[in-house]
C-alpha cells in the first residue's frame, strides 16, 4: 500500500462498481479512509441494491484499509448531505470528494420524454451539486480540500442520442470552472475527469444503435468527422483493454497534496493515456466598425469563420 492519501478521508460516489469502485480501491490503497457511496441502482437508475457498496467496503477492509458504506442515493439534497455527514460522523473530517456516480437513459432528442430528461439531469448535474455544496462548506471552514468531478465526451464534444446525458456533463464542466474560482482562495481545488473505459454503462449502447449512428454519418464524441484535421482527437477506449481501474491513478494524484496548484482543469483519461484538455478558446474573429448586416455576414462567412467547418451530422440524401 502507498501513502499518497495517508490520514485523509475521501467520499467516493458511484463506488460500488466500475470506475468509481476502482477509484475507491486505489484511494484506500494509498492510505485514505473511504466512504463508499452507491445505492446500487441499475444503469437506467431503476431499482436499488446495497450489495455493490458493501462489497467494495469488504474488499477494502480485506486489503487492510478502512471504509464504510453509504447506500442512500445523492439525487436529492438530503442524500448528498448524508454522504458528507457519513464521513464526518465516522472519521471526523473530510478531505476529498470524488463524484463518479451516474446513469444512462439514451434516446434521440425527438423521442426523449420529459421524465428521461429530468431523471438524468437530476442524478448527474443536481446530484453533483448535492455533494459538492455541503463538501464545500466543510472544506471552506478548514481551508483546504480536493474535489474531483467526472464529465464526459458526450458533454464536451457531443454524442448522438444523449441530449440529457451530454447536457448534464457539459453542465458539470461549467460548474467545475465556476467552483474552481469560488473555492480556490480557500485552498480547495476542483477538477474534472473525462474518462474512457469499458464499463457496464458503455455496454448498454446496442450494437444496432452504434451501427445506425455510423450509417447516418453521426460522429461519436471526438470523432474525426466532428473535428477539423488540425484538431487533436482524444483516444477512445478499446474493448478488452481499457479497464475502469485505469482512471484511478490520475484521480488519486488530483486528490493528493501534490496537486495543490492544479485547479479548474479537465483531463481525459483512457488506458495509459492522460490528456489535458484546453479551455474554450476563440478560433477566429471577424470585425467591422459598427454593426454587421446579415447579408454582409453571409458574404464573408464562407471565407472566414466558416472555412473548414464540418457538419457532424450531415442531412440524409433526398428520398427517391
Amino acid at each position: 500500500m502507498g501513502n499518497m492519501l495517508a490520514d485523509k478521508v475521501a467520499v467516493v460516489t458511484g463506488a460500488g462498481r466500475g470506475i468509481g469502485k476502482g477509484v475507491a480501491l486505489l484511494c484506500a490503497a494509498e492510505g485514505a479512509k473511504v466512504v463508499v457511496v452507491d445505492n446500487g441502482c441499475d444503469v437506467d437508475g431503476s431499482n436499488t441494491d446495497p450489495d455493490p457498496a458493501n462489497q467494495t467496503v469488504a474488499e477494502i477492509i480485506a486489503q487492510g484499509g478502512h471504509a464504510v458504506a453509504q447506500t442512500q442515493g445523492v439525487e436529492t439534497f438530503a442524500g448528498g448531505e448524508a454522504a458528507i455527514r457519513k464521513a464526518l460522523d465516522t472519521y471526523g473530517r473530510l478531505d476529498v470528494l470524488i463524484a463518479v456516480h451516474g446513469i444512462l437513459r439514451d434516446r434521440m432528442l425527438f423521442n426523449m420524454s420529459e421524465e428521461e430528461w429530468d431523471t438524468v439531469i437530476k442524478v448527474h448535474l443536481k446530484g453533483v451539486f448535492n455533494v459538492v455544496k455541503p463538501a464545500s462548506v466543510v472544506m471552506r471552514q478548514q481551508r483546504g480540500g480536493r474535489i474531483i468531478m467526472f464529465t464526459s465526451g458526450s458533454g464536451l464534444w457531443g454524442n448522438s442520442g444523449q441530449a440529457n446525458y451530454g447536457a448534464a456533463h457539459a453542465g458539470k464542466a461549467g460548474l467545475m470552472r465556476v467552483a474552481a474560482r469560488d473555492l480556490g482562495r480557500y485552498g480547495i481545488t476542483i477538477n474534472c475527469i473525462s474518462p474512457g473505459a469499458m464499463t457496464r454503462m458503455g455496454a448498454t449502447v446496442p450494437g444496432a444503435a452504434q451501427a445506425a449512428r455510423a450509417r447516418l454519418g453521426i460522429a461519436p464524441p471526438g470523432g474525426a468527422s466532428a473535428r477539423s484535421p488540425q484538431e487533436p482527437r482524444p483516444q477512445e477506449p478499446i474493448p478488452g483493454k481499457n479497464h475502469p481501474g485505469d482512471i484511478a491513478p490520475m484521480v488519486v494524484f488530483l486528490a493528493s497534496d501534490l496537486a495543490k496548484d492544479v485547479n479548474g482543469r479537465i483531463f481525459h483519461c483512457t488506458g495509459g493515456n492522460v490528456s489535458l484538455l484546453s479551455d474554450p478558446v476563440i478560433l477566429k474573429t471577424i470585425h467591422k466598425a459598427g454593426r454587421w448586416t446579415p447579408e454582409e455576414i453571409a458574404e464573408i462567412f464562407p471565407q472566414t469563420l466558416g472555412q473548414g467547418l464540418v457538419n457532424p451530422a450531415p442531412p440524409l440524401p433526398p428520398k427517391d
